[in-house]
């Protein structure tokens, strides 16, 4: 049981302990905070209080860093007691020490008997902390006084508050002051007092303006006010102290401290106390107050303030204790326990770990796991979305015929049939064409592999755990191990899934029931080429329809419409001479003729093109190279182009389904002329060729797809008929492929992991040899450890000290 005296002195021992284990306050216990700007008499109050000269003085900021000091009221026989058996170890002295001596907490075992000594300490530990320039540190200096002249308190002494920076001080000194100030004053447990020089008006007080920002209602703030003497003659501050200016419940206490040329003529402090008495004794307006003013009332009534809000907030700082001790035990406890003694237990503690992590990489596959991302897909919905998306839609994307031109079909079917021709499209022109497009389906194949593979491994990385972390060296190990299995299985599922593609060329299985055939390919070929035909002549009808009524209407220059029958202007229109009319309709006529046929040509050809499939231009690589070199394949391009040009004229037009009109008439027309006297001109097969792309890119047809036009019309039915079934059967097996390296894959890799990881394991790392090394914990967890215990006893200290509180 303790009394209502013992309660400042049980908070310093609970403040002594807290320091010396954990460094902060973390407990946050009653202190009292004194709070003021620059020169305003902090440092003068506290020395007053405590009756001695102790702490540094100066132009500029002094206190750069929280000094808690510690008021120990020692009666005088304990006092010399305690002093004697201090000095039992230098019993060889006769002289007795003084009664009164400090210590610091960074300094332990040694005290501090000269007062000035204490000051040259506080700057010298200030300059090791804080540097040599004018900034400012948050860690504290704890300060013990021992003395029959003090009364128990606990103050901080912060820095005091200043504007601008000076010297070497940094730019933001005062909002680094007002931060440090605000985190002390900001804790509900602290009592504030705020100092304020009695010569500046108060609604400049910057102490005052600090505690109303953390107490608005003023209940913990106790106001101070220095300089009475300093005053104007004539005022008072008897209004501030009385509390009609600025209502504070702990009030207002007035104080006269030391002059500048009292500290420069060493006056004494007991002789300033006492002429502080006389002051408040004497002067008219203060002398009905003087028994609540002055340093002794002040320290009084601090103590008073302090023991009673140490009563009140006790059961705060009970609660607050239990709760830290049960947040510190839920750390220590995520921490583990320290590694086993007995080599036994250390092994079935490998093997729960080895277990563990086996069971978390299976549960994250099979999407059991208790630890699932929710901002990502991973584990086993991260190889579904690779099989169905990423495969799936790769596969999806490759056209079977991109890389094969006309003239490539073309010479497939010729070198196929050999020096005989052929009444049929032969059928290894088919074989020859679809092998190579078949193996685009590898790359694809192999690339779902790896990205399962990338997967398995991600798992791996991720599925360890906060018990094996502990361990990183076995955490370590079983990843490396796990990573070898997988790179081990990778080999054989890229071989297996290359030897399905190359199963599906091995053998070109035209009864398949999906197969098109070569009937129900030719039948559609047809009728798709009865509805371009159709289309074209309806196009070429349109067009001549539209250069009539161009040619009619430019000749008369009226707007009257023409009969869809027939190119004659109506009879509304006016005649001209007759020859003169026969000339303009005949010249009219032979343009409109001409240039509808050439924009007949060009859609024609356009939608002959679109249906055969993409250019040789299109691909960079022709199909010939994969049977034949370069300089082989430039001399057979050269040998078709001289076979076929030659016949293309006569030919390109009734292929592509274009009924001339004035041929039909038996009239020649200009176009025909120009085209037969350029072929008597230029006999050979490669200038008509080249005069005939010219021709296409008149129309706007590049010269690239001019190669269907030097087919023959069985030609290009052949070429058409091997595209249509190069697709059909590409498809069969690009739906085979989609469906079989899933599955290999998931046989061959994933789960093949999942039943022979545990094994594998086990095998590999359950050894003897290995344990003490497997077991090292990381170094900075077990000094987390070590600090969580100090902490929770430091707790349970702590408790126990406050349960002997009545």
């Amino acid at each position: 049981m303790s009394s209502l005296e013992d309660l400042i002195p049980i908070v310093n021992k609970l403040q002594d302990l807290v320091f010396n284990t954990i460094g902060t306050d973390t407990i946050d216990l009653p202190q009292v905070v004194v709070v003021g700007s620059q020169s305003c008499g902090k440092s003068s109050v506290l020395e007053n209080i405590v009756g001695k000269d102790f702490l540094p003085r100066g132009t500029g900021i002094v206190t750069r860093r929280p000094l808690i000091l510690q008021l120990i009221n020692l009666p005088f026989e304990a006092s010399s007691s305690l002093d004697d058996a201090s000095d039992s170890i230098s019993s060889m002295q006769t002289s007795r020490r003084p009664e009164e001596w400090a210590e610091f907490l960074h300094v332990p075992g040694r005290k501090f008997y000269d007062f000035s000594e204490v000051r040259r300490e506080i700057e010298n530990d200030t300059v090791r902390i804080a540097g040599n320039n004018k900034g400012i540190n948050k860690q504290p200096i704890n300060l013990k006084i021992f003395s029959p002249h003090v009364l128990n308190l606990t103050l901080v002494d912060l820095p005091g508050l200043t504007k601008i920076p000076i010297g070497d001080q940094p730019t933001d000194i005062e909002r680094q002051t007002r931060s440090l100030i605000l985190e002390y004053i900001n804790k509900p447990n602290s009592i504030i007092l705020a100092v304020s020089p009695a010569n500046v008006d108060l609604v400049n007080s910057e102490s005052l303006k600090l505690a109303r920002q953390v107490d608005p209602q003023g209940r913990r703030t106790i106001g101070v006010l220095t300089k009475l003497d300093l005053m104007d003659h004539g005022t008072n501050a008897i209004d501030i102290l009385s509390g009609r200016v600025y209502p504070l419940k702990l009030g207002f206490i007035g104080v006269v401290n030391r002059s500048q040329q009292d500290i420069q003529i060493n006056k004494s402090l007991p002789d300033a106390l006492k002429a502080e008495q006389e002051f408040f004794r004497t002067h008219p307006a203060y002398r009905n107050i003087s028994y609540r003013c002055g340093t002794q009332f002040l320290a009084k009534s601090l103590n008073n303030t302090l023991m009673a809000h140490i009563r009140e907030k006790l059961p705060d700082i009970k609660a607050r204790l239990n709760t830290l001790m049960g947040q510190t035990q839920q750390e220590l406890a995520s921490y583990g326990e320290p590694q086993f003694a007995g080599s036994e237990n250390r092994g079935i503690l490998v093997l729960q770990l080895m277990t563990r992590f086996a069971t978390n990489f299976i549960a994250s596959i099979d999407g059991t796991s208790s630890d699932i991302s929710l901002k990502e897909l991973c584990g086993g919905a991260r190889i579904y979305y690779i099989y169905n998306d990423v495969f799936g839609t790769s596969l999806n994307a490759i056209n079977p015929t991109a890389n094969l031109s006309v003239l490539d079909i073309r010479t497939a079917i010729r070198n196929s049939t050999g020096p005989r021709p052929s009444l049929f499209v032969p059928e290894l022109a088919f074989d020859l064409l679809v092998k190579p497009q078949i193996r685009l389906l590898d790359p694809p194949s192999q690339r779902c592999v790896e990205l399962v593979y990338e997967e398995l491994m991600k798992i791996c990385h991720n599925c360890g755990g906060s018990e094996l972390s502990r361990y990183p060296k076995l955490q370590s190990k079983i990843i490396e191990v796990v990573s070898d299995l997988l790179r081990e299985r990778l080999g054989p599922t890229s071989k297996y899934v290359e030897s399905l593609i190359a199963i599906q060329r091995a053998y070109i299985n035209t009864k398949h029931p999906n197969f098109l055939g070569a009937a129900a390919a030719m039948s559609s070929i047809l009728s798709s080429r009865q509805d371009k035909e159709k289309k074209a002549r309806e196009a070429q009808r349109k067009l001549e329809r539209m250069e009539v009524k161009k040619a009619v209407f430019g000749a008369n220059g009226v707007s009257d419409s023409v009969p869809e029958s027939g190119g004659k202007p109506s009879p509304s229109l006016p005649s001209s001479a007759p020859g003169e009319g026969e000339s303009r309709h005949h010249h009219h006529h032979h343009h409109a003729r001409s240039g509808s046929m050439s924009m007949s040509v060009s859609l024609a050809e356009a939608s002959t093109n679109a249906a055969a499939g993409p250019s040789s231009s299109a691909s960079k690589d022709s199909f010939l190279n994969f049977f034949f070199s370069k300089d082989q394949h430039a001399q057979q391009s050269a040998m078709l182009s001289q076979v076929n040009g030659i016949k293309h004229n006569s030919h390109s037009s009734d292929y592509l389904g274009i009924s001339n009109v004035a041929s039909s008439s038996g009239a020649v027309t200009p176009s025909d002329q120009h085209r037969s006297s350029h072929h008597g001109r230029h006999s050979d097969a490669s200038d008509d060729a080249s005069y005939l792309s010219k021709e296409f890119e008149q129309f706007g047809i590049p010269s690239s797809q001019t190669e269907e036009a030097s087919l023959s019309e069985r030609e290009q039915l052949e070429s058409e008929l091997i595209r249509r079934l190069i697709s059909s059967y590409f498809g069969i097996v690009r739906e085979t492929i989609q469906d079989q390296v899933p599955k290999a894959v998931m046989h061959l890799l994933v789960n093949f992991c999942k039943e022979t990881i545990q094994n594998r394991l086990v095998s590999e790392l359950y050894k003897d040899s290995l344990f003490d090394e497997l077991l090292k914990e990381d170094a900075a967890l077990a000094q987390e450890r070590i600090k969580c215990e100090k902490m929770l006893r430091t707790y349970t200290e702590a408790a126990r000290i406050i349960n002997e509180v009545v």
